[in-house]
């Protein structure tokens, strides 16, 4: 199994910049899908204040099965997620931030090791050349597992406490998996 993780986007950055409503406040869904099956096997809503890297060890722990590739966005890049991803035995690839520097320490944990490998593969062979050859483009199955949880749900939720908003989050997931079993698109390229 190769889960990737993406959470849900962009309007809370507009609020955030723009401002809005006094009262009004987001959730965060990050999710954890599989790459065979395209189905949400992790799944945890959070406040907005809470770094989506924090949640990455509890989503790796709601995954009862092995884990082998681990594939997120650079919010993922830190020394506590590599450490959850090598814990679990998972490939990690996770894109170095622009501004990545390997660091140089001779007492480094396994992660950081892990991590200053990447960001010299992706220094010389160029990021985009890196995210191909490693297969960190599989993010884009978490995008889209979020893309069709909004545009089957909508991206608002219903319930006014938190642990309500916690259980129609995860009820939403399972729905959209079990839609997914009775018939996923089939798609093919088109030359």
């Amino acid at each position: 199994m190769r889960p990737v993780f993406g959470s849900i986007g962009a309007g809370e950055w507009h609020v955030q910049k723009y401002g809005g409503r006094r009262r009004r406040t987001w959730r965060k869904l990050p999710i954890g899908v599989d790459e065979q099956t395209k189905e949400i096997v992790a799944v945890q809503v959070t406040k907005n204040q809470v770094h989506d890297s924090q949640m990455l060890p509890t989503l790796l722990s709601q995954i009862p099965v092995r884990v082998c590739q681990v594939s997120g966005d650079g919010a993922y890049d830190t020394k506590p997620c590599y450490a959850s991803m090598i814990q679990r035995g998972a490939k990690a690839t996770v894109p170095p931030r622009r501004n990545a520097r390997p660091l140089i320490r001779r007492d480094c944990s396994e992660g950081l090791h892990l991590r200053d490998a990447t960001v010299r593969q992706s220094q010389q062979q160029g990021r985009y050349a890196w995210r191909v050859a490693s297969g960190c483009t599989r993010l884009s199955l978490a995008e889209n597992a979020v893309s069709r949880v909004k545009s089957i749900f909508g991206s608002r939720l219903k319930a006014r406490r938190f642990d309500n908003q916690q259980t129609e989050g995860w009820t939403k997931c399972m729905v959209l998996n079990q839609m997914g079993r009775l018939g996923m698109p089939a798609s093919e390229r088109m030359y």
